[in-house]
């Protein structure tokens, strides 16, 4: 006869996740150095690794003449961006998550001043800011 196997309850289980306040999601985001832009390119879902920083309650980005994301920061686009760090072998770990509106930096005094703040990871010329509303933050912790 075919022994059933039943779960142990004496071992935890997987971790939870937790939900994060809006202002520890934006210092665990002011803390990451790359993100994820997601955005409407052609009518489809777009995703783009960038780096980031936060200043004036935004977060800001720069890319490149010709760069995918520029339309929608040209409209005025509702983007999504998000920052995460995991560790897989503690099974540890946080996201966050920025919903809000992008566009495109015109103030020359503003655009210097936040290309100051924000070296380019990537070795490409990034003339254009992009700046991003922070008016949905959402995130999730795991122990």
């Amino acid at each position: 006869m075919a022994r059933i196997s039943t779960p142990d309850d004496s071992r935890p289980g997987p971790p939870a996740p937790a939900e994060l306040s809006r202002q520890e999601a934006l210092e665990l985001l002011d803390g990451a150095r790359i993100g994820r832009l997601v955005f409407s390119h052609q009518a489809l879902p777009a995703i783009r690794p960038v780096n980031h920083v936060l200043l004036d309650d935004q977060i800001i980005i720069r890319t490149h003449t010709g760069a995918a994301m520029l339309g929608p920061a040209r409209d005025g686009a509702v983007v999504a961006y998000e920052a995460d760090e995991f560790d897989t072998e503690k099974c540890t770990g946080w996201s966050v998550v920025v919903t809000g509106e992008a566009h495109l930096v015109r103030d020359p005094a503003l655009q210097q001043h936040y290309r100051a703040a924000l070296e380019p990871w990537i070795g490409e010329e990034m003339d254009h800011v992009i700046s991003i509303s922070l008016d949905m933050v959402t995130g999730c912790r795991i122990r």
